[in-house]
């Protein structure tokens, strides 16, 4: 049987609240973080047999990453995408994840700031 390889689970606008900044003043309150996941995983199995064990459970990636990011102190949105990859795809043995991350309140006159990252297990 063929693997499809370019099935995909999205979770999209996962909104974060945590403490993230270089600043001094940031490191004392919580700024919203909001998160794109996008995880390789074989659906057909799942599909095919209507068998919700055979599926990436969304709702418990979504709690985890959400429930990570809470307990930790960042500096950079890009550790967040780093660390978040790592614990997606050692958590849920997710070979291939692409992360958005973006603090839309960074910057007075912007709507927004993120960083987009890929990474692959056998990196």
């Amino acid at each position: 049987m063929r693997i499809n390889n370019h099935d995909r689970v999205l979770i999209e606008g996962l909104t974060i609240f945590t403490t993230i900044g270089v600043y001094s003043w940031e490191k004392n309150i919580k700024q919203k973080l909001i998160l794109d996941l996008e995880m390789a995983w074989n659906n057909q199995p799942a599909g095919k047999n209507d068998d919700v064990s055979l599926c990436l459970d969304y709702f418990l990636v979504s709690q985890s990453v959400t429930l990570f990011v809470e307990s930790q102190q960042f500096e950079l949105i890009e550790t967040v995408a780093e660390q978040v990859a790592e614990h997606v795809m050692q958590k849920f043995s997710v070979g291939h994840i692409k992360i958005k991350v973006s603090k839309p309140d960074a910057i007075a006159n912007a709507s927004n700031v993120a960083v987009l990252i890929e990474r692959y297990a056998n990196e």
